[in-house]
């Protein structure tokens, strides 16, 4: 994806268009929630995950609504900190994904609901290496566990969808673990809020958010966690 600028006129004629297309998102599915999940721990505190399911800017939106969810931040995950900037990753070659990485409260929202959500409404999880019009390895359907749980409830979670033949083709989703999280930079943070009138936010994106409020209506809120720009990690 790429930021543009159009006139008035454009915007109104991306405004029709997004209205005619069909897309993943204007078809929402809620898949049956994970029977495995992670037990929160007694403890006070916060937990990571980090999903990549095409460009950042429409699932960080996605999870910046999520009740329980105080921080979503977009960048790179996959590749080296060499590459993880958005020149580079680019090419399709430096082994990162658009990656975000969502701090939650596990006491008031589990792993499996995020899980559940990233399946259902964030992306399709049967395009391979795509997402949409977007192409290539960087924009791959891929849960970046942190840890063994969260390896463990995802490759459950996987085999219990396809199992249920839930999308009617295979999941596409990759779990990859041990890979780092990178930031992206502060012009990717916070995009679907800050550029609602954006095309590529109003055909692609927008429709996620109305998805998220319909299907997990018990999981929403209007007010987005935005993310600090300026921050290096």
């Amino acid at each position: 994806m790429k930021s543009i600028t159009l006139t008035a006129s454009a915007l109104a004629a991306a405004a029709l268009l997004w209205q005619a297309l069909p897309s993943f998102a204007e078809t929402p599915r809620r898949v049956a929630a994970p029977t495995a999940d992670i037990t929160p721990a007694n403890s006070a505190g916060t937990e990571t995950a980090v999903f990549a399911g095409g460009c950042f800017w429409g699932v960080q939106g996605v999870f910046q609504h999520v009740t329980g969810v105080s921080n979503a931040a977009s960048g790179y995950a996959g590749g080296d900190a060499k590459t993880a900037r958005y020149d580079a990753i680019g090419s399709g070659r430096t082994g990162h994904a658009e990656s975000v990485r969502i701090t939650y409260d596990p006491q008031q929202i589990s792993y499996g609901k995020l899980l559940q959500i990233y399946f259902s409404v964030a992306h399709d999880p049967t395009e391979l290496n795509r997402q949409g019009p977007d192409s290539g390895p960087q924009y791959r359907s891929t849960v970046f566990a942190q840890n063994g749980e969260q390896e463990r409830v995802a490759k459950a979670y996987i085999a219990q969808l396809d199992q249920a033949k839930a999308f009617g083709k295979p999941i596409a989703t990759t779990i990859e673990v041990g890979k780092p999280f990178y930031l992206a930079e502060d012009y990717h943070q916070n995009y679907l809020t800050l550029h609602p009138g954006q095309p590529y936010i109003m055909i692609n994106d927008l429709p996620k958010i109305d998805d998220l409020k319909k299907l997990f209506p018990e999981n929403y809120t209007a007010k987005p966690a935005l993310f600090p720009t300026g921050k290096t990690s």
